[in-house]
């Protein structure tokens, strides 16, 4: 028995059967979906086929969409970037975001498509368009993609700090991970900014667990480390504030104070901030640390 001109031959029923019900009711996505997983053997242009079809006479479905991005997406693992297939699913997502702009699911898989692609000005521009299309109560979503895209893309500074700025707008209290990305790129005066307005906040809770303590002492830190860089504030004060408030780190103050000083390359004033010091401080401990520096 000849088994592969029969499975033609019902391959062949089976499409006119699909067809016939189609004629009838082409707005059915129960039966735009059963054609497709009848067809699953069937060659992908096929099925492209099939879902162009379907989502042509339901643009709205997302049931339908979504099953045709993912089988687009699908076809191109392992191919390289450069293969056409590639810009063929980018299309079909922003076809499919012209009706479904509303749909947060396929707005984020569509950027970490582009960013796979390392195209990191269509994945901005995606990012800002889901931003302007999504009720503000999805926009955490977004943002965090946003984010990691910031941290792990190829993105100019300048283009990061007004997204990370806008970010801060809807999430204040995230303040911290912008502190670390200004520190990542050497921009200390900003940082040193945005942490001074963090511990002067009474009311702020630090998202990664911090005390108000470790706040003062990682601005004081970051201000006697970087003085030439520190161009808003007043080093000194800021340090000798630390010295009056955390009296059970006077000793790691002073010497970051002396510190500043020297990385200034001011030395007679670094020598008189150390023997201010060290008639200053009323423990052992402190003196010793005092004075080994």
């Amino acid at each position: 028995m000849d088994w592969e001109a029969i499975s033609d031959d019902v391959l062949r029923e089976t499409d006119v059967a699909y067809e016939q019900e189609l004629q009838i009711n082409p707005y059915s996505v129960r039966l735009w979906c059963a054609y497709v997983k009848a067809k699953a053997e069937a060659p992908r242009a096929v099925r492209y086929l099939i879902y162009e079809r379907a989502v042509k006479e339901l643009p709205g479905s997302y049931k339908l969409w979504h099953a045709y991005l993912q089988l687009r997406m699908s076809s191109v693992k392992g191919a390289s970037v450069l293969d056409a297939e590639y810009e063929a699913a980018n299309n079909a997502f922003e076809r499919a975001l012209v009706f479904l702009h509303k749909m947060p699911r396929i707005w984020l898989e569509y950027i970490e498509f582009l960013m796979k692609q390392k195209k990191i000005t269509r994945a901005r521009r995606a990012l800002d368009s889901a931003l302007r299309s999504l009720p503000i109560t999805q926009h955490s979503r977004i943002w965090e993609l946003y984010v990691k895209f910031i941290k792990d893309g190829e993105v100019p500074k300048e283009t990061a700090l007004c997204a990370f700025r806008r970010y801060l707008m809807l999430e204040p209290d995230h303040v911290e991970i912008y502190i670390a990305y200004l520190r990542t790129i050497g921009r200390y005066d900003e940082a040193a900014q945005k942490l001074a307005g963090v511990v002067d906040d009474e009311d702020f809770s630090s998202m990664e667990g911090k005390t108000r303590h470790q706040l003062w002492m990682d601005l004081c830190d970051l201000v006697s480390k970087h003085p030439a860089d520190i161009k808003s504030l007043n080093i000194e004060s800021i340090i000798r504030s630390g010295i009056r408030q955390f009296t059970d780190e006077v000793g790691r103050l002073w010497i970051s104070l002396g510190d500043h000083f020297i990385r200034l390359g001011q030395f007679e004033k670094a020598r008189d901030i150390y023997e201010e010091a060290m008639t200053t401080v009323s423990t052992v401990h402190d003196f010793s640390l005092i004075f080994e520096a």
